[in-house]
């Protein structure tokens, strides 16, 4: 597994191409290190479905830069769910990590979610994710390129293929093709949104 974090530069660009990359890079925090199969591109100001379309909030401020922190929100009152920001100091963009294959530290994960009947249920879908990892807000806004951080962003190898798709569960800018993923059985099951919103 590799052992190379990834940069500030190399996360500062768009939504899309960092979505790409993060693909099969991998995520330690909590005592368990996950590998990253699914992943949902989202924009700030041209993007209806992203947090950051009107504006910057306390809430969303982690989202509008610089590149390479953790932007961590609470969704419906009981789930969070962990992005990786991208793009420019004061551009918003962000990563959300929708699902992840653990790689290592399976006994913690396991007891994060004594419900999941596989190792491939740990992380599967964002909220299973952030449950496995042990992230909630307080992590929200460090520096995932740092080798001190609680939670660190390690590079993966290239991946071949990628397939792509509309994101899931968005209320609005349902068709826009920005979720992509690798061939794992820890992707997400797809549903197609326009009632509630689970956006970054």
């Amino acid at each position: 597994m590799s052992s190379r974090l990834l940069t500030k530069e190399e996360l500062a660009v768009d939504p899309v191409d960092a979505s790409r990359l993060l693909l099969g890079s991998f995520l330690e925090a909590g005592g368990v290190r996950v590998r990253i199969v699914e992943v949902e591109a989202y924009r700030g100001g041209d993007d209806p479905a992203s947090h950051c379309y009107r504006g910057k909030t306390p809430r969303n401020e982690v989202m509008f830069g610089p590149a390479g922190f953790l932007y961590v929100y609470f969704v419906y009152g009981m789930h969070f769910c962990a992005n990786v920001v991208t793009l420019t100091d004061g551009v918003p963009g962000a990563v959300l990590l929708r699902a992840a294959e653990v790689v290592s530290g399976e006994d913690i994960a396991f007891s994060r979610r004594p419900a999941s009947r596989s190792a491939a249920e740990l992380g599967k879908g964002p909220a299973r994710l952030c449950k496995v990892l042990g992230l909630d807000r307080s992590q929200n806004g460090v520096d995932l390129t740092s080798p001190d951080s609680p939670v660190r962003l390690y590079a993966g190898e290239p991946v071949e293929k990628v397939h792509a798709g509309p994101r899931v569960g968005v209320a609005v800018a349902m068709d826009v093709p920005w979720r992509f993923w690798i061939d794992s059985p820890a992707v997400s099951t797809y549903k197609r949104g326009g009632k509630r919103r689970s956006s970054a």
